[in-house]
Parts: structure tokens; C-alpha cells; sequence
């Protein structure tokens, strides 16, 4: 391979890596020094099926790669580090990514990027521990839900009450028209 293609290569995956960033609201930097293979398959698994992906990239390209309002994560790009790329939710992918580290003690988060906004690894850390769009969704839901119910209970306890009423004067009506009868 020349050294022009050598070049070329590495522009296009740089290129590849600024359009990644681009399209995710989630960035998330991570030490992943003593992750096994296995263990990185697991937890790329897992962000997989949340519109996450977790990745290496070699540090002077994705120092490249990165834009401008981006550049307090340079500092972070070095060693053996791994991103986190969330592209919808952006709680969910950090829940999974905390929790696996919980777990295995590994990665180490070490700061990232939400939204536009750049947040140290306690801020990220923090951010985990909110309830996830599928979460709050759920909840309001319920919220939603729970009025209707209750409107529903409230009519259909006005409907038994008018049934029970017409059957007492149905009753009456024939204990007397029985009684009627008799005398």
C-alpha cells in the first residue's frame, strides 16, 4: 500500500468517525484496559439492541475526528480507551454501560458528551441513574391511564346504583301488586 492510500484510508476513517459523533446524542469515553474480548462482545450485545454502540478507535484519529465544542475530551484520549455511541435514548445506553461496569469492574467511565454538553464522569455517572425515555414514557402513561379509570369506576357506580334503584322499584312495585291482589 503507497503512502497516499495509507493517508486516504485514515482520512475516510476519521471521516467515518466524525459522521458517528455527528448523529449520536451520546458520547461517552471509557478506560476499557483489562476487558476481555468476551466482554466487550457482551456489552456491545447489549447496546446493540438500544441504538448504542461501543467503540475503538485509535486515539489520534478520533482526536481528529472529534468537533470543535468536543475538545475537553481530547485530554481523555489516551491509552486503551473505548467510546460509547448512543444514537436514541440517551439514559438507557449509559444504565447498561454503568451496570456492566458495576458488574465486571470494567470499563471506566471517564467523561462524555450529551446533547451537545460536555459532562465530567460524576455528571455522567448521575445522568445513569435517571429513568431511561421507555421509563418515563411507561409512567405516563399510567398517569395518563389512571383518570380514565377512575371516570369509568365513577360512571359505572352511577349505572349500578340506577340499576339497583329500578330493581327496588320493580320489587316493590310487585310485593305491593301481589299484596294488591290478595285483599
Amino acid at each position: 500500500m503507497s503512502h497516499q492510500q495509507v493517508v486516504e484510508a485514515k482520512a475516510r476513517k476519521v471521516d467515518e468517525i466524525r459522521e458517528k459523533i455527528a448523529s449520536a446524542n451520546l458520547l461517552v469515553v471509557t478506560d476499557y484496559s483489562g476487558m476481555t474480548v468476551k466482554q466487550i462482545s457482551d456489552l456491545r450485545r447489549k447496546l446493540d439492541q438500544h441504538k448504542a454502540e461501543y467503540k475503538v478507535f485509535k486515539n489520534t484519529m478520533m482526536g481528529r475526528a472529534l468537533p470543535e465544542n468536543f475538545t475537553d475530551l481530547k485530554p481523555q484520549l489516551n491509552g486503551p480507551v473505548a467510546i460509547l455511541l448512543g444514537y436514541e435514548d440517551v439514559v438507557l445506553p449509559l444504565k447498561i454501560l454503568v451496570k456492566f461496569a458495576e458488574d465486571a469492574e470494567k470499563p471506566k467511565v471517564l467523561s462524555g458528551v450529551v446533547e451537545g454538553t460536555y459532562y465530567g464522569k460524576e455528571k455522567i455517572l448521575a445522568l445513569s441513574k435517571l429513568p431511561s425515555k421507555e421509563e418515563l414514557l411507561a409512567k405516563l402513561m399510567g398517569q395518563l391511564k389512571s383518570p380514565i379509570y377512575g371516570l369509568v369506576n365513577v360512571l359505572a357506580g352511577n349505572l349500578r346504583k340506577l340499576v339497583y334503584a329500578l330493581n327496588a322499584i320493580k320489587e316493590k312495585k310487585s310485593a305491593l301488586g301481589g299484596q294488591g291482589g290478595e285483599s
